[in-house]
């Protein structure tokens, strides 16, 4: 979640949204994404909205939680108001930020609003993301015991020098600790990996791999180190203290990973994500791709429902003064017409591996599809049966291939 909110309508105070999110609304999956704001340390290369001690002025982090619970009772009221179906919750995914500086006893608090609000399906996916110092045994038991699924360490690297170059505060050998509580908790584990670091080079990138590959984690994400302008990072490499991540090395290093996770027995289901098996696939994300709906609770969250997108003030003292008002916290949103929902839908469909039907593609989609086969893009046997998938060439390109799918 970026830090800039982008531009939009004002949202209204009462937060409803129009009528025409509602249709078709039982067709699609209902999540809700928590996102908390906090973090010990700005690391130099992130632009999410988060906010160290020093940052917060005017809201308290024991707070929080409250606020947060006040926004998920005002989303039930908001959405049956606005005439859209009651639907349980299919996942919840805590986020920041660092969701593991609140106590494991908030987190609860906060997953048990949103059963008691939306109640969950059968098998519901519950995740927090954490980062491997913000935890400890019996934390993690807790949250295993208050409803959690599922943990998503934040470990980017298992090179000291890499870890130092992103601001990450922990020591690399306490990531299988973190890993051995969590499966004694009962809890399934993703392991996160950024590549591309500056000063990285393949033979540290292949370290951490393998670093991951020990573990046996469930999941395993690897994303591509972005340059965010305004960022520290972005700062030091325009003064040249630090080289600007090569392309090449970034495709090589995602070659590594693939070869290494697949040799392991990670099948990739998204451009950056690899599980164990099917059943392991982060649900939550894939509603994302799916473009199914949720609720983002929090300063700066985003929010979807059936082609309306809205957004929540940014700082966490104006996210509560608004809460606390008993106010809409959105502060933004959009209604979004039919061609910018085809554009996202072939965006993010294209990026995962079930991929998207040939078919539904307009002409010019589907006349591109040859040339795409031709030129290693697309996997020319799952077009042969209607389903435009990428080939890993083509997962390294993947924002090519869409452009030639949207053409006219």
């Amino acid at each position: 979640m970026g830090s800039a909110l982008p531009l939009g309508d004002p949202a209204p105070l009462d937060g409803l949204v129009p009528a025409s999110a509602a249709v078709g609304a039982h067709e699609r999956a209902f999540g809700v994404y928590v996102h908390v704001p906090f973090c010990r340390v700005r690391c130099g290369y992130c632009d999410f909205n988060t906010y160290t001690a020093g940052e917060l002025r005017g809201a308290r982090q024991v707070d929080y939680a409250d606020h947060a619970i006040g926004e998920i009772r005002m989303s039930r009221r908001v959405l049956e108001a606005s005439g859209v179906p009651h639907r349980l919750a299919s996942t919840v995914f805590f986020g920041g930020g660092t969701p593991t500086l609140l106590p494991a006893d908030d987190l609860v608090r906060m997953l048990g609003a949103v059963r008691d609000e939306f109640g969950f399906e059968e098998g519901a996916e519950v995740t927090t993301e954490a980062n491997p110092d913000s935890v400890g045994p019996d934390d993690l038991r807790r949250l295993a015991d208050g409803g959690f699924t599922r943990v998503s360490f934040g470990m980017q690297s298992a090179v000291p020098h890499v870890l130092a170059a992103l601001d990450r505060t922990h020591d690399p050998a306490r990531v299988p600790l973190v890993v051995r509580w969590a499966r004694d908790a009962g809890l399934d584990v993703s392991l996160d990996l950024i590549y591309g670091t500056p000063g990285e080079s393949l033979g540290d990138w292949r370290r951490s791999v393998e670093a991951v590959v020990a573990e046996r984690p469930d999941h395993v994400s690897a994303y591509a180190l972005i340059v965010e302008e305004g960022t520290k990072l972005a700062r030091q490499i325009r003064r040249g203290e630090l080289a600007t991540p090569s392309d090449d090395l970034e495709a090589d290093m995602y070659e590594l990973a693939d070869d290494l996770l697949g040799a392991a027995g990670y099948e990739w289901y998204e451009v950056s994500n690899w599980a164990m098996d099917a059943s392991q696939r982060s649900r939550h994300n894939l509603g994302y791709w799916r473009g199914d709906d949720w609720w983002g609770v929090g300063p700066g969250a985003h929010s979807h429902v059936g082609g309306v997108r809205w957004w929540n003030a940014k700082h966490p003292a104006a996210y509560a003064e608004r809460v606390t008002a008993e106010l809409s916290p959105a502060v933004g949103r959009e209604v979004l017409d039919a061609g910018t929902r085809e554009t996202e839908r072939v965006l993010l469909l294209t990026r995962i591996r079930e991929g998207i039907r040939i078919d539904t593609l307009h002409a010019g989609g589907r006349h591109a599809v040859v040339g795409l086969i031709a030129d290693g893009l697309v996997d020319a046997k799952a077009a042969l049966a209607g389903v435009l998938t990428l080939t890993r060439r083509g997962r390294l390109l993947a924002d090519a291939v869409v452009r030639r799918l949207l053409e006219e």
